[in-house]
């Protein structure tokens, strides 16, 4: 399955576009025209292919939802690709790639199709580049923490370079992207939950109760109060509460994260069952699984409802274009939800898009049957870049039993003491600090965990690294990370890919010299594990999950038998 005009390693570099602009177009909004009164928008160039994003708008294809915005000149309305309304005349349509450049050239979402509900997008993921990371570090709520001075400085441009360059690839300024974002996670709020208005503006990120309408009204054409809400999802000390959690109390909030079909919720739990770290996860008896996530108010905890998930079997049957995974947040503080729910999607990858994985796969000699076996397998990330690193390094060159008893041990001896200003859940714990874990003598470290003499070594190696700066979110330098790491001694390509795979989110990660991957493609070296995953770049992290998985489930069969 391809999408048309488009090769299938080269779709989202495609799409990472300029824009389109009107100059007929009256609506264009104040705060765009204040922030980028430099650039003229009749010269911006565009790298949509307009021909190929108006067919897939003409043929519904909904494989461009999320990737490809259609905005309508004589409406004011901007849509899916797969809207079922009546597709405009060609001098009409505007082609975008966020949902953010829509809102900057003045148009509003459509109410029919709903474009702002569409899943996420890991497109930005593939690319290492200064808007790679801008995007995703915006994506992570970097402008609501350190604002947009901040994130210049994190990526060592100025302001006006940075804004430069998102409004020429994306379409929109910094202040745009998040606000879009913002009203986005407002509106599902909304819809999802019966927290009062002023409690959504504050969940969201708005700054004031005047800015969230404003900006709703911006995106979206109505006031926030004019919105409908379809649920009763908010709870308080496990009952249903028709009023939902105030500001000054402990949220708990039911949502539906959206995802692209299929998921295949069966994997996904498997695997996080499978890394559970004690006091940090925990596998419950009735099939759902709870999870501690850092925020910045404290440690949130999140429940899974698994059971609740249509298998894949009913997801295809159902023809649904995506599907909600339900879940429940604890949240330190209301503050804390976008941080929380962003850090959830993460670690379930719910923005992937099994479509572009179909399409990239079909047909392998090696992956083609394994992806018909398993459609909508799934990237999982780490909640917590820093424990994730340091867990690596605690697995390497034990079981997986065992690293999951050393990684609890790390969690309980250096826990964080950020836990204590919002707290968790009873039986959850933050995550460690890797200052502690540095202050601390090797030859303590090794006798407090159970380690060898060179294994502490190492991690204690790491945690300074940490705690000196080294970045391993999904916005770092990924050549510059790597590059650090393997500086370490201790640290070899296997434990630096994992952690570009599931901490950096580079889903073009390879460990070559994984000894299942090499038995999963029959190899023995790694010249021959990088030979055979050249054709499956830039997914080659998913490439990795197929084959761990389909070699682990086979070896359990033959067990069995």
């Amino acid at each position: 399955m391809h999408l048309p005009c488009l090769e299938r390693s080269d779709l989202w570099f495609s799409l990472s576009a300029r824009i389109h602009h009107d100059v007929r177009f009256p609506r264009a909004c104040r705060s765009w025209r204040r922030e980028n009164s430099h650039v003229n928008p009749t010269t911006a160039p565009a790298t949509l292919d307009f021909d190929a994003c108006y067919r897939a708008a003409s043929g519904r294809d909904a494989r461009w939802d999320g990737r490809v915005y259609l905005g309508v000149t004589s409406t004011g309305i901007y849509c899916r690709p797969s809207c079922p309304a009546r597709k405009p005349r060609p001098e009409n349509c505007r082609f975008y790639s966020t949902a953010a450049a829509c809102v900057a050239a003045g148009f509003r979402a459509c109410k029919r199709c709903r474009p702002d509900a569409v899943p996420g997008t890991r497109d930005w993921d593939a690319r290492g580049d200064l808007v790679a990371r801008a995007v995703r570090r915006i994506r992570d709520g970097a402008v609501d923490t350190v604002g947009v001075a901040g994130l210049a400085t994190e990526l060592a441009v100025s302001e006006r370079h940075l804004r430069r360059m998102l409004i020429e690839e994306v379409g929109a300024s910094p202040l745009q992207l998040a606000r879009t974002r913002r009203a986005h996670a407002a509106r599902a709020l909304i819809e999802e939950t019966q927290l009062p208005l002023t409690d959504v503006a504050f969940a969201a990120g708005f700054g004031s109760v005047r800015q969230f309408g404003d900006t709703m009204r911006e995106e979206f054409g109505v006031a926030p109060s004019a919105l409908s809400r379809r649920s009763s999802g908010s709870i308080r000390g496990g009952e249903q509460d028709p009023d939902g959690p105030t500001s000054d109390e402990r949220p708990k909030l039911a949502l539906r994260l959206r995802t692209r079909a299929p998921f295949a919720a069966a994997g996904v739990r498997a695997f996080l069952a499978a890394h559970a770290i004690p006091g940090r996860d925990e596998i419950a008896t009735d099939g759902t699984t709870s999870h501690a996530i850092d925020v910045p108010g404290g440690t949130a905890v999140v429940r899974i409802e698994w059971p609740e998930v249509p298998e894949v079997s009913r997801q295809l049957e159902g023809g649904a274009s995506t599907v909600g995974i339900p879940v429940t947040i604890t949240l330190p503080g209301l503050a804390d939800t976008m941080p929380a729910i962003q850090a959830v999607r993460r670690l379930l990858d719910l923005d992937a898009d099994p479509g572009q994985i179909e399409a990239a796969f079909m047909g392998d000699p090696v992956l083609g049957d394994i992806l018909l076996r398993r459609p909508g397998l799934r990237l999982p990330g780490a909640r917590h870049p820093q424990e994730f690193a340091l867990g690596t390094v605690l697995g390497q060159q034990v079981s997986l039993a065992a690293a999951r008893t050393l990684q609890g041990r790390l969690a309980e001896g250096f826990e964080s003491a950020v836990a204590g200003s919002g707290g968790a859940a009873s039986g959850f714990r933050a995550a460690p600090d890797p200052v502690l874990v540095a202050a601390i003598p090797v030859e303590d470290l090794r006798e407090q965990l159970g380690l060898t003499r060179a294994r502490a070594a190492t991690l204690s190696t790491l945690a300074s690294a940490l705690a000196g700066g080294l970045d391993l979110g999904p916005g770092a330098d990924r050549d510059r990370a790597r590059a650090e790491l393997l500086a370490l001694r201790g640290i070899g390509p296997w434990t630096v890919e994992l952690v570009a795979m599931r901490a950096l989110g580079d889903p073009d990660a390879y460990p070559a010299g994984d000894l299942i991957l090499r038995r999963a493609l029959g190899v023995t070296s790694d010249r021959e594990a990088i030979a055979l995953a050249q054709p499956w770049r830039p997914y080659r992290g998913y490439a990795t999950q197929y084959l761990w998985s389909d070699f682990l489930e086979a070896t359990a069969r033959k067990e069995q038998s």
